[in-house]
Order: structure tokens, then C-alpha cells, then sequence
């Protein structure tokens, strides 16, 4: 049996020098690895826990490491870290466990020379009391205590103000909730519950068909691979209600893969109608043909496309779900690494969002409604990109939204996690076409 922090450890790693994306590097690691059930748990709690606490973690280590950790060995700055969380954030877990624990890597990890440096900086901490003294400003003690670029602290106040920022740093820090749709084309609720046994589910308020679940592997149940039901975030499936399709619309989800919208309005048109599909790789559309198929949905057409360039061959469409490339930082209790990317990256974003509402429009027929979307909370992407739309597009109004949840929401919305139980952050528009 492996080293559940050896395995954590080794992925974190790899994460940080690679910057590649947290749930897929660990999806992987943990398919090669041998560890039972507990040891999983544990290594998903130190892996994600070192993720989302880099810079809480890096600021403490920085006063007890005697040379700058840029100019350290990366596993040893690493195995430093899996520590501090361990002796600051993990109660179950034992002082003097962490710091024998984060010894023995080190000579895992061939670093035997630094063992000494990683035992004497953990028990030093230890011995402090395990204090943060943050100094600075505002934003720079909210930086340091809730693990925030200062550049994205400082756009979220300004967008929002200081107590909804914190409030927003604050839930970015908690677990993530998982959330899956029931296909009511396949099975029942009854059916449902009883096919994933041990697995907890508890139906939310949204409707019927959505349910919170309370750990265990989904994705290789029977139910599953039967297509009775498909993951998928409450905030998406309030996406989908707002733009409420049925079974008489022709349906355009011009952004679409990896396709968890697509197929939860076809269940909403009960299979029937028509949602063509596009995204820009066929390694993705793929994905959405597989899934409509494992879940049964003949109403989903999918095929490639550029969502920025009009295609003079598709139909007007009654209804358009825009959900638009974005910049993430609504999800980043399941992607906590997308904080750590500097805003400038996303500085393209709003035109190549403008774009693609621009010509989502092209398609929408006279009457006809859109949902422009996305899963971040930067007005620069939302509100912004939707004003400069009606600015430019008479043809366009904002349009009333359907009670969902018993709440009236307005035509541009931006969902925090503070409003419902435990959904990301995410923005929803409606716009309807008057004329031409």
C-alpha cells in the first residue's frame, strides 16, 4: 500500500510545475495509485487543502525558512507545505505525526540532506503557537488569510465591495458540494435511490429531478454508466431553468461542450424537439455525443463550429444558450488553481465574449430568447459585456426571468453562493430579440 502524502506530494508537485488543471491531475494520480478508501480521503484532503492555502501557506514558510522558497528544491517546498497544512488546518491529525510524516518524505522523495531543515521549521511553528501575523493593508491581510491574489481581492471589492468579497474568499475556502440531475427519461426517483444504494442523496428545491450527494464514486455505478442521471453544478442547472426550453423550441448551445447544459434541456424537452450543439474540438463535441447517447437523449445533434464566426447554413432558433469561455473564478472551490492566475490572462476574455454574443444573435429568431452565461463573477466578463450588447443592439431588451426556487431573479443576475445551498459562483443574462 502506497504513502497517502508520498501521493500527494507527488501530485502537487507535478500540479505546480506543469500548471495543468487540479481535478484531472489528481483524477489520475489517484486511478495508478494503491490506496484504499481512507488513504484516498486523506490524500484528496492534503492535495486540494495545499492548493487552495498556497499563499496562507507560502507567507508562514517564508518567515521560518532561512533561504527564499523560490530557490529551493520544489519537493522540498512542497512537502514544507503538505506540513503547515497539516499542523493548521487538519485537527484529526496528530502535531507530532505531521511533522514525522513530512520527515519520512523527505528521505522518500531522495532529499534525506534536507530532512533536518523540514523538521526544524515545522516544529518552530509548532512551537510559536502557530500564529499568522499578517501585516499590510486590507487587501493584503485578506490576501494572506484567505489564500487570494491581492489583484483579485481587489477586483472582487470593487465589483462588489468588501463584504461580499469576503464573504465570496471566505466560501472559496470550504468543501465543494456535489450536485447531479436525474434523467427522468430513464428512471424514477424511487429507482434512482435505490440503484445508488449507500451512495446519500437528498433532493434539492430546484425541482424534482436535482440532488445534492454526500460523497461516494458516482461516476462507476451501474446508474451511471446506464445514464439515469449526469453530474452537474446547481448553478448550471438554474442556467438551464432560466432559459427554460421545451420540447416545441429549436434549441442553439453554441459553446457547449463538455455538455452538461445540452443535457439537461433536452431532459427538459422530455427528448423531444431539437438542441443543435457546437463547440470548436471535435475531442470535446465527442464528449457531448457520448454522453447524450449513454443517457438516451435523441434530440441533440452535435457537431463543430467556431461560436465567433456565422454560419450562414443554421436555422433561426428559438431559443440560445450563449454560455461563454470565462475566466472560471466562480468555481474555484473545485478549480482552486484558477486563483492563482494573473488577471492580466483574462484581459482578451470580454471582446471574444462580445464576439460570440454578437454572433449567437445572428441565429436568435424575431421573439426568440437568449441566455448569455458564465461561471465567473468578474463584472468585466458579465454586466459589462451584456450593457455593451444593448448598447449596440436595438433589436435586443432584457427580458423577465421564470420564478425559480420560489425567487424572482432579475434579467441579469449574478448568483453568489451565499443565495442558495452551496452553488458556485455563475451570472445569467436574458435577452430577447424584437425584430430584426
Amino acid at each position: 500500500m502506497m504513502n497517502p502524502r508520498y501521493v500527494a506530494a507527488k501530485l502537487l508537485d507535478k500540479m505546480f510545475c506543469s500548471g495543468s488543471y487540479s481535478n484531472i491531475q489528481l483524477n489520475s494520480g489517484l486511478e495508478r495509485a494503491d490506496l484504499d478508501e481512507k488513504d484516498r480521503r486523506l490524500c484528496t484532503a492534503i492535495y486540494y487543502g495545499v492548493i487552495q492555502r498556497k499563499i496562507t501557506l507560502d507567507y508562514i514558510l517564508a518567515q521560518y525558512c532561512s533561504r527564499p522558497l523560490r530557490k529551493m528544491d520544489s519537493i522540498i517546498v512542497t512537502i514544507l507545505r503538505c506540513g503547515i497544512y497539516q499542523l493548521l488546518f487538519m485537527n484529526s491529525i496528530p502535531d507530532n505525526a505531521a511533522v514525522n510524516e513530512s520527515v519520512t518524505l523527505a528521505k522518500q522523495f531522495g532529499k534525506t540532506s534536507a530532512s533536518g531543515m523540514i523538521n526544524a521549521v515545522l516544529r518552530n511553528f509548532i512551537r510559536s503557537g502557530k500564529k499568522i501575523e499578517s501585516k499590510g493593508s486590507e487587501f493584503e491581510k485578506l490576501s494572506i488569510e484567505y489564500s487570494c491574489p491581492i489583484s483579485l481581492v481587489e477586483s472582487l471589492a470593487n465589483d462588489y465591495g468588501n463584504e461580499t468579497a469576503k464573504n465570496f474568499l471566505q466560501w472559496s475556502l470550504t468543501e465543494g458540494t456535489t450536485y447531479i440531475r436525474r434523467n427522468p427519461l430513464k428512471c424514477s426517483n424511487e429507482e434512482l435511490m435505490n440503484a445508488l444504494g449507500k451512495i446519500e442523496l437528498k433532493r434539492h428545491s430546484i425541482d424534482e429531478f436535482c440532488y445534492c450527494v454526500d460523497g461516494g464514486d458516482l461516476v462507476n455505478t451501474k446508474a451511471f454508466r446506464e445514464g439515469w442521471f449526469h453530474v452537474q453544478d446547481l448553478s448550471s442547472q438554474i442556467c438551464c431553468k432560466s432559459l427554460a426550453p421545451t420540447e416545441n423550441d429549436l434549441v442553439l448551445d453554441i459553446c457547449a461542450a463538455p455538455g452538461g447544459k445540452t443535457f439537461t434541456m433536452a431532459e427538459m424537452m422530455n427528448g423531444k424537439g431539437e438542441i443543435h450543439a457546437f463547440d470548436l474540438h471535435e475531442k470535446r463535441v465527442k464528449l457531448i455525443r457520448d454522453g447524450a447517447e449513454r443517457l438516451g437523449l435523441p434530440n441533440i445533434t452535435a457537431k463543430t463550429g467556431d461560436a465567433s464566426v456565422f454560419n450562414a447554413e443554421l436555422p433561426k432558433y428559438t431559443k440560445i444558450l450563449c454560455d461563454v469561455p470565462c475566466s472560471g473564478f466562480g468555481v474555484v472551490r473545485h478549480k482552486p488553481e484558477i486563483k492563482y492566475k494573473d488577471l492580466s490572462e483574462f484581459a482578451r476574455l470580454p471582446e471574444i465574449q462580445y464576439n460570440i454574443a454578437m454572433n449567437a444573435l445572428n441565429y436568435l429568431a424575431v421573439g426568440g430568447e437568449m441566455i448569455y452565461s458564465t461561471c465567473t463573477v468578474r463584472k468585466a466578463e458579465n454586466e459589462e459585456v451584456v450593457l455593451r450588447l444593448l448598447e449596440n443592439c436595438p433589436q435586443i431588451e432584457l427580458c423577465e426571468m421564470p420564478t425559480i426556487m420560489g425567487s424572482k431573479f432579475e434579467s441579469m443576475t449574478t448568483l453568489f453562493p451565499s443565495d442558495f445551498d452551496g452553488n458556485d459562483g455563475f451570472f445569467i443574462a436574458k435577452l430577447r430579440k424584437l425584430k430584426l
